[in-house]
């Protein structure tokens, strides 16, 4: 099963120019457990794997910061285009 879940968040703490990482929780687009991620808030757009704490398959993490400062986070598996 192919599941991609987008989640937007806030951008900003309120402090200009603070960088840091972001805990969020997302789910594992594999076993659909709950699982936390660290989000750099210092680069605007990226795309990475990290393994599922859970299962150990790798998620594919994509992190796109909008126009409005909107935060936009997309998992998917591996090898879902």
């Amino acid at each position: 099963m192919n599941r991609t879940f987008i989640l937007v968040l806030a951008w900003g703490s309120g402090i200009s120019g603070m960088q840091a990482l972001i805990p969020h929780d997302i789910y594992c687009p594999y076993c659909g457990e709950v699982i936390e991620i660290l989000i750099d808030n210092s680069v605007p757009a990226q795309q990475y794997i990290e393994d599922c704490q859970v299962c150990c398959r790798p998620i594919t993490i994509k992190t796109k910061l909008t126009r409005r400062g909107e935060l936009e986070v997309a998992v998917s598996h591996e090898n879902e285009v």
